[in-house]
C-alpha cells in the first residue's frame, strides 16, 4: 500500500504525463499495482525473517528506481532506459547538471517507508510470522497480479491503440502501463539491440556498399551546387496530402498560400512524390528525410536505436560544413524520442515546448498551436548564425482534426465523415501559418537566402475512409491502387534563382536528402544512402513502400495485384517480359528494404564513415535551456552572421504578424 501510495503521488507532482481523460486517471491509479504486487509477492513463498527482508529489498530497489528517474526527468522530461544505463557514456554526458544542482530535499522521501519499515522490523515492533509458507496464497497473489495487468494492458490499447508497437514515447509507457513495466520493456529492447548488433560485422556493410556503388544515380550537374552556401528551412507540413493543392470546398480554395507557393516559378515541386512511413508516421518521415533510410517494419527506428545508434545524418553533414543546425517542436522534446535521436544525427540546437510560452488555449493535440509556434520560433530563428539548417515541425493538422471556432475559417467537406470533414479546417488553418511565416522570411531577407523546402510527412486520412476518399476524389469507388496514389504527399523546393516547374519523376521521402545534397554541392558519391536525387536524368523511379508495395511510372504492385499506370488490373496479361520487369521491381524493393533493416538493427553504420566525415559525438549537444541558449549567444557573437546580427541586434519578432486570436 505504502509502495503504491508513494509512486501514485511521484507521478502526480514529479512526472508530465498529459493525462486527458478518466481512463487515463484510472490507469494511472492501477498501474502501479501488477508489477508492485508481482514482485513483493515473491516474498509470499518464503517463511519467517527471510520472507520480510525479501520484500524490503524489492522496496529498496523500487525506490530507488524511482528516485533515479525523479532526477533524470528533472533534467531530460523523459524516463531512464536501459540502454541508457548500459551506456554509462551517455548517462554521464546526459547528466549536464551535477546531481547537487539536479537534487531537491524532498526526493528523498521516497525512502521514507524503507526506513521507517526497516526500524520497526529491527525493533521488533512488527514481529516476524515464522508460520510456514502459505503457497496457495503466494501463488494467489501471483496470478492475481497477472491479471490485473491484462486489464490494465486492454484498457491502455482500448485509450491507445499500437501502444507498444509504435512506442510512441516513453512518456506514453509509463502513463498506461507503469514505471515498473516500463523498466522491463526498456530492457528487452535493450537485449534485444544488443543480440542484433553483437551478431552484425563489417562484412554486412561491405556487402551494401557494394550494392550502392553499382546503384547510385548520377548526379543531375544542371543542378548541382545551385543552393552552395545557402540557409535551408525545412518545412514540416504535418498530414498533409497532395490532393489538397489547389483543392476548392465550395469554389473556395483550402491552401491558397501553399497553391501559390507550389505554382511558383522559382518552387520545384513534385506532383508523383510519396509518403513511405510505416508505423513510425512523423518519425518515419523524418529518418527518411534526413537519412536516407526506411523505417523499421514495426515501431520507430527513432524511438528504439535512436539514442545509441551510429548516424551519418543531414545535420551532421551540414554542422561539418560550417552550417548551425537547428530543429523547432512545439511539443515536448522525448516525443518520437527527438531529444536523444537529434543528438544522434547532430542537430546543434533543439527547441521543443519548454522554449515556448504555453498560455491557456495555445495548445491543441500534439502541441502549441502553428501560428503561435511559429511566431514564438523567429526569437531562436534569428539567433542562429549564418548558414544555417532549420527544420520546423507544424502540429495543428494532425488527426482527429478539430479546431476551436475562432480559429475556423473555412467551411467543413459533407462527406459525412466526422474524421474526414474537419481535415480541410485544420489544414486551412496550416496555410494560413505558412502564408504568415513566408510573409515573415521576406520582410527579413532570408527569403532571398534560404532554400525553403516544404513537405507533407504522411497521410491525414487513412485507407479506412474510401467511401469519404471517393468522394473526395470525385470517384464513385476507390480501387487498392487509388489509394496507393492517395498517398502522394507535397514536395517542393524553392530558392531565387531556381528554374521551377512541376517534375513528374515517382520519387519519396527517401530520396529528399540525396536531392538536397546534390543541390547544396556537397559530396555524395559514398555515402550510405539508399534513395537517389529526385532531378537525377536517369534514376530509378520505382516507390518503394514499407509493406513491400511498390509503385512506378509503369507498373505497380498492391499486395498480390499488378496495375499499369492507368490503374487498370493486368496481372494475368503481363507478357514475359513484363513478368520479368515487374520481378525486377520487387526484388528492388525487398533488397532495399531489407538493407535498410540490416543497417539500422544491426548499427552498421559504426563500420564504416566516408574519409570527409566524423562520427557524431553525442556529449557535444546540450537541449537544457539555459545551456543550450548560452551556447547559442556565444556562437552568434563568435559568427556575427545572424539575422540579429545583420538587424543592428534589434530582433525581428515583431516582422512576424499573425492574426492568431489567442494573442489579441
Amino acid at each position: 500500500m505504502l509502495f503504491w501510495l508513494k509512486t501514485y503521488l511521484v507521478y502526480q507532482t514529479e512526472f508530465t504525463l498529459g493525462i486527458s481523460n478518466g481512463m487515463q486517471k484510472f490507469l494511472l491509479a492501477l498501474n502501479p499495482l501488477p508489477f508492485g504486487l508481482l514482485l513483493f509477492g515473491i516474498a509470499l513463498y518464503f517463511r519467517g525473517k527471510k520472507s520480510y527482508w525479501i520484500m524490503m529489498i524489492v522496496d529498496l530497489i523500487e525506490s530507488l528506481w524511482l528516485f533515479a528517474n525523479i532526477l533524470y526527468y528533472r533534467e531530460f522530461s523523459d524516463f531512464i532506459s536501459m540502454a541508457i544505463i548500459k551506456s554509462s557514456g551517455s548517462v554521464s554526458n546526459n547528466l549536464s547538471l551535477s546531481i547537487s544542482q539536479i537534487i531537491h530535499t524532498s526526493d528523498f522521501l521516497v525512502f521514507v517507508d524503507v526506513i521507517i519499515l526497516t526500524l520497526l522490523l529491527a525493533f521488533k515492533v512488527i514481529k516476524v510470522d515464522y508460520s510456514p509458507a502459505k503457497r496457495k496464497g503466494a501463488l494467489l497473489i501471483t496470478v492475481v497480479s497477472i491479471l490485473l495487468f491484462a486489464v490494465n494492458l486492454s484498457l491502455a490499447e482500448k485509450d491507445r491503440s499500437q501502444l507498444l508497437t509504435r512506442t510512441f514515447d516513453n512518456n506514453y509507457i509509463v502513463k498506461y502501463l507503469g514505471l515498473n513495466f516500463y523498466a522491463g520493456y526498456s530492457g528487452y529492447q535493450a537485449y534485444h539491440e544488443s543480440v542484433t548488433k553483437s551478431q552484425a560485422s563489417s562484412k554486412d556493410m561491405d556487402k551494401i556498399l557494394t550494392y550502392l556503388k553499382k546503384h547510385r544515380a548520377d548526379t543531375n550537374m544542371a543542378y548541382y551546387g545551385k543552393a552552395k552556401g545557402k540557409n535551408v528551412i525545412i518545412f514540416h507540413l504535418e498530414s498533409f496530402q497532395q490532393f489538397l493543392i489547389n483543392y476548392k470546398v465550395n469554389d473556395e480554395e483550402v491552401t491558397p498560400n501553399i497553391n501559390k507557393f507550389y505554382a511558383d516559378n522559382n518552387t520545384l515541386a513534385f506532383d508523383n512524390f510519396f509518403n513511405q512511413v510505416g508505423q513510425g508516421k512523423t518519425s518515419d518521415a523524418e529518418t527518411m528525410l534526413e537519412n536516407s533510410l526506411f523505417g523499421l517494419p514495426s515501431g520507430s527506428a527513432m524511438t528504439t536505436y535512436g539514442t545509441t545508434n551510429t548516424f551519418e545524418a543531414l545535420p551532421a553533414i551540414l554542422n561539418q560544413q560550417g552550417y548551425a543546425t537547428a530543429a523547432f517542436h512545439g511539443d515536448v522534446g522525448s516525443f518520437w524520442n527527438r531529444d536523444n535521436t537529434y543528438k544522434s544525427w547532430g542537430y546543434q540546437y533543439f527547441f521543443s515546448e519548454n522554449y515556448y510560452q504555453v498560455k491557456s488555449g495555445y495548445k491543441i493535440g500534439y502541441g502549441l498551436k502553428d501560428k503561435i509556434f511559429l511566431k514564438q520560433s523567429t526569437k531562436y530563428l534569428e539567433q542562429l548564425p549564418q548558414p544555417f539548417y532549420a527544420k520546423l515541425i507544424t502540429v495543428t493538422n494532425h488527426y482527429p482534426y478539430e479546431i476551436d471556432k475562432k480559429n475556423q475559417a473555412i467551411e467543413k467537406t459533407t462527406t459525412g465523415d466526422n474524421t474526414v470533414d474537419g481535415y480541410v479546417q485544420t489544414a486551412r488553418y496550416l496555410d494560413q501559418a505558412f502564408g504568415e511565416f513566408i510573409s515573415y522570411l521576406k520582410k527579413t531577407g532570408l527569403y532571398d537566402k534560404t532554400m525553403i523546402v516544404v513537405y507533407g510527412d504522411h497521410y491525414g486520412i487513412s485507407n479506412n475512409h474510401k467511401k469519404a476518399i471517393a468522394q473526395l476524389l470525385g470517384k464513385k469507388s476507390v480501387t487498392s491502387y487509388d489509394l496507393a496514389m492517395f498517398q502522394k504527399v507535397p514536395f517542393m523546393i524553392h530558392m531565387p534563382g531556381l528554374q521551377g516547374g512541376i517534375n513528374h519523376t515517382y520519387g519519396g521521402e527517401i530520396d529528399v536528402m540525396p536531392t538536397l545534397m546534390d543541390l547544396l554541392g556537397l559530396k555524395n558519391t559514398d555515402t550510405v544512402q539508399l534513395g537517389n536525387d529526385l532531378l537525377a536524368t536517369k534514376r530509378n523511379q520505382t516507390v518503394i513502400f514499407r509493406n513491400g508495395d511498390y509503385v512506378s511510372p509503369t507498373y505497380s504492385k498492391i499486395g498480390s495485384t499488378v496495375y499499369n499506370n492507368k490503374g487498370q488490373v493486368v496481372t494475368k496479361k503481363l507478357t514475359k517480359a513484363q513478368r520479368k520487369s515487374v520481378a525486377q521491381k520487387e526484388a528492388y524493393a525487398d533488397k532495399l528494404l531489407s538493407m535498410s533493416d540490416q543497417i539500422i538493427t544491426g548499427d552498421l553504420l559504426r563500420f564504416y564513415q566516408p574519409k570527409w566525415f566524423t562520427k557524431v559525438n553525442k556529449s557535444d549537444y546540450n537541449y537544457k535551456k539555459t545551456e543550450a541558449l548560452k551556447q547559442l549567444n556565444q556562437a552568434q557573437v563568435k559568427e556575427q552572421t545572424s539575422l540579429f546580427f545583420n538587424n543592428n541586434k534589434k530582433s525581428t519578432e515583431s516582422l512576424f504578424v499573425t492574426d492568431a486570436p489567442e494573442l489579441k
